[in-house]
């Protein structure tokens, strides 16, 4: 029994060989990060429908934090 390891077909083109190998491994990381992608997606739309989970009042709550968006300068004189 060989050890035939050539998925491809290429034969003895070393050129044609390497391309393809080049090719499989673009086409992996390309699956491995839509993977990534989807599980990112599906992670914002499992946050977004616990979100809608919630009551209606919590909703309309105050901000716990009024003072974290209020940032005022106060105006002194430096001359």
């Amino acid at each position: 029994m060989t050890d035939n390891n050539d998925y491809l077909r290429t034969g003895d083109d070393r050129n044609l060989r390497l391309s393809g190998e080049v090719l499989m491994l673009m086409l992996k990381g390309a699956g491995y990060a839509a993977i990534c992608c989807i599980v990112v997606v599906f992670g914002i739309w499992a946050l977004y429908g616990v979100g809608l989970l919630l009551p209606e009042e919590s909703r309309d709550t105050e901000d716990p934090t009024p003072f974290s968006y209020n940032l005022v300068i106060e105006d002194t004189d430096y001359a």
